[in-house]
């Protein structure tokens, strides 16, 4: 964060409304030349006042330790530029020429013809897969508990993509419900979700997290079996769930 800019006058400029979710609204404007993006948690009404400046004070914390501590063990997240504390925003680089980890698995099996992967898309899948593993492994080896690693929430640098040869450029965002625990637990709650976002989505490719779990396993190498063996008991809950209703 820039340490030496002027509170007052920290404004970024030419807003325009991106997208809007369920906790946050998200706009696109310039941070003193900067494209930027400002990610503004808004009022719930439907909560009491309190619980709700409470709770978003909280996750506006927690987004910016999250993409503090990743940044701080080599992991890709967007600069900070501004906290604005009484309008409850952040605003952040605007990272260009990515894709969410969803929408680029998405366009890959667009060009598979009955489903089938040919060789290239299968190679760039394997490849995808492998960075996941090894970034949420350096993440959980730092102790920093995503909270919501959703295939949303990674993203792709699309500018290198068709080089074989080079790594996918991973980058981590939406932090609002991350925190630092050591606990397998957290650990695998974390791949779970990952988990069902991937299989409820691309059920025709169930081997890419195997891919990811093995890179996983390869990266986080402390205390790593605590973890796998607690993402079965959490899959073997969700199953319990799902059967009761």
């Amino acid at each position: 964060m820039d340490s030496n800019v002027n509170h007052a006058s920290a404004v970024t400029v030419n807003q325009q409304l991106f997208k809007q979710g369920a906790e946050a609204r998200l706009f696109t404007g310039s941070f003193f030349g900067r494209k930027t993006i400002v990610k503004e948690r808004f009022s719930k009404k439907y909560r009491h006042p309190e619980l709700d400046e409470r709770l978003t004070k909280e996750r506006m914390r927690a987004e910016l330790k999250g993409l503090m501590r990743c940044k701080n063990i080599g992991i890709w997240t967007p600069a900070v530029y501004f906290v604005g504390s009484k309008s409850n925003t952040v605003h952040m680089e605007l990272l260009e020429n990515v894709d969410t980890v969803n929408i680029y698995i998405g366009k890959l099996l667009m060009g598979c013809v009955d489903g089938s992967c040919d060789v290239q898309c299968t190679n760039k899948l394997k490849q995808l897969a492998e960075e996941v593993g090894i970034t949420v492994g350096k993440m959980h080896l730092a102790g920093i508990i995503h909270g919501d690693l959703t295939t949303s929430n990674i993203l792709i640098d699309t500018t290198n993509v068709e080089n074989e040869s080079t790594k996918p450029k991973l980058a981590l965002i939406d932090f609002g419900l991350s925190h630092v625990d050591n606990s397998a637990e957290d650990k695998g709650v974390d791949l779970y979700v990952l988990e069902r976002a991937l299989t409820s989505t691309f059920s025709n490719i169930p081997w890419f997290f195997d891919i990811v779990l093995t890179s996983y396993r390869g990266t986080y190498t402390s205390g790593g079996e605590e973890v796998f063996k607690k993402l079965e008991e959490i899959r073997l809950r969700g199953r319990k769930r799902t059967m009761i209703g």
